[in-house]
Formats: structure tokens, sequence, C-alpha cells
């Protein structure tokens, strides 16, 4: 069974019976405030795409390594790096982004649960971590993460780190220092960018397993038009700065109003906010009723809001929580 994700208004729509215009959706983490994309040259739709454009160099850039990879979004390496590697044991954090357990698990690995701190111990053959961790926002530092490398790649083992959020707090990312033997670090531009129908993302890692994944996924990966919107993003240093403000602002503004309402997170980012409750199904239906899609998670009960944009969302989900049954 295909994991539950953020998104799905249009079943939402069909489900409450409100037109999917009308939805504010909470449930995906993305930036409400996203970069904006300019017309595009008609040309574009006419070409097939070419690795000799400016997007690697753009991506080199803003990541701080040589060695990197396009794909078609981060997901597009989750499901190819596991079949680059013999069947062992893969340690994940027990609540985490579902997919790296559904593409481990189809290749054969036996995925092992474990709580966010122990994910620093982790003793497997591959260690997934997800930084900061999405939903429970758990923001692993730097030298945790080259110290747990350090004790995987000395017995063959493979570190992957997925930094699907890490845009908004660079300082904390292992960009860096790849290449590394045995370490994989996955970055996207559909969370800080808000481009995620751009389908685009970068491995970083050694030049081997860039080559692996790349005969995996063969040519065209990329869609033309993608990558020339994300050479533009990639490139925007005075957007960057802002987008970081605007988020670490929201992130806070979202901490507050929930926490005024007595829902106070339990774990968060700069993209989202996460409420573990007993209730969060009921939770979860009500402000659905309100026309506000958030995004339920069933083990622990909880709910992850996603940052509102203009200032009448901002007034719609005040209301919605307000509304809540006591």
């Amino acid at each position: 069974m295909a994991p539950e994700h953020g998104g799905r208004v249009r079943a939402a729509a069909r489900r409450y019976g409100i037109p999917a215009s009308a939805w504010l959706d909470l449930s995906t983490g993305i930036n409400p405030d996203a970069w904006r994309v300019p017309p595009l040259p008609q040309d574009l739709w006419q070409s097939l795409p070419e690795t000799d454009d400016d997007l690697e160099d753009a991506a080199r850039s803003f990541y701080g390594t040589n060695f990197l990879l396009p794909v078609a979004g981060s997901q597009a390496a989750i499901q190819s790096l596991p079949a680059l590697r013999k069947t062992g044991s893969v340690m994940l954090a027990g609540l985490c982004y579902a997919e790296h357990e559904l593409a481990w698990t189809r290749y054969g690995h036996s995925v092992i649960h474990v709580s966010d701190e122990e994910l620093l111990q982790g003793d497997a053959d591959v260690v997934v971590v997800v930084n900061p961790n999405n939903p429970t926002g758990k923001l692993y530092g730097v030298d945790e993460l080259l110290d747990l490398h350090g004790r995987l790649v000395r017995k063959g083992g493979l570190l992957i780190v997925d930094e699907a959020f890490m845009d908004s707090t660079p300082e904390h990312s292992l960009a860096r220092f790849c290449p590394m033997e045995g370490l994989v670090v996955l970055r996207s531009l559909g969370k800080f960018f808000g481009l995620a129908g751009a389908r685009v993302g970068f491995v970083l890692a050694s030049d081997n397993n860039l080559e692996r994944v790349s005969e995996r996924l063969g040519p065209w990966p990329i869609a033309t038009p993608s990558r020339h919107v994300a050479t533009l993003a990639l490139c925007d240093t005075a957007w960057h700065g802002t987008a970081r403000r605007f988020l670490r602002e929201a992130s806070q503004r979202l901490d507050d109003l929930l926490s005024r309402h007595g829902l106070s997170p339990s774990g968060g980012s700069r993209f989202f906010q996460w409420v573990r409750c007993e209730n969060a199904g009921d939770l979860h239906g009500h402000f659905a009723t309100q026309g506000i899609l958030t995004r339920l998670y069933g083990e622990p009960a909880s709910l992850r809001f996603g940052l509102p944009s203009l200032e009448e969302n901002w007034s719609r989900l005040d209301a919605a929580l307000c509304g809540m049954k006591r």
C-alpha cells in the first residue's frame, strides 16, 4: 500500500463537498511564499534537456559542492538508492518520510525502526536520517552526523541524509562535506523554493554513486523548463535571504498561534509545526469541515500544520482553532 502524503486537495474536496479552490492546504510543509516563476521562453517546450546548461553550476554554488547529480525530485533518488546496495539492514526513525521505508523494503532490505535519538547510535548497514525530520522536526547537528558517518563507513556502511527541509538552515547541512565515501545527501527544490511541481532535486555523493544513480535513471530525468526554472531560482541569492527570514518568522508565529489555542507543538521546523494529541483524527475532521487541510498521523496520533501565507489565511486558521471543541 502506498504511503499517505500531504496534498490531495481534490480528494478532500470530494469527501467534504467543498470546492478545491476554496481549500487552505496546510498539509504539505511547502513554503507558501514560493519563488515566483517568470514567463518561460516558448522554445523551452520544444527542446530536449541538455546537461551542459547552467543548472549544475548553479547547484554547485548553492550547495557548496562540485559533486552532485540533478534528479526528478529527491523522490527519484529515494527509489533508486536501495537497488545499489546488496540486501542488508536499514535503520530509520520510527516516524519519518514514509517513502524511505517503502523503497528499501521493496528491494528486500530489512528495516529497523528506532527513535530520533537512537538513530545517532545506528548499528546497521545503512542509516537513513531525515534532517530536519519530517514530521517531528528533530534537527541533528553536523558533528553528530559526522560521528555517525565515521562509525558506519569504518564497517562499509552507508549514511543517507535526506535534507529536503534543510535550505532554511544551511549551516546544519552536510552538503559541504560531499564527497565522502559512505555518505549520500539528498536535496530538493520543492520545500524551500515552493517548486514542488517542477520535480527537481539533487543527489550529493561520490562520483561512483552518482554514476550508478544516473545509470538507473537514464537520460533526461528533468524536463527542460524545470531545469531553466531551477537554475534561475538557485541563482536568486537576494530571494534566498528574504525567504529564510520569512520562514523563521512564520514558523514562530504558527507555534505561538497553536500554543495560544492549547495545541502546543511537540516539534517542528521552519516549514511546519507538529502537534501530538489523542484527538488528532477529530481535529483533522474539524479543520476539514472549515476547508483547512492538515496532515494526519495515526501513530502517534498527531497533526502537522504547514504555514499559512496571506493574512486572511492566518485569520482563517485562527477562527478554526477558536471553533475547536474543548
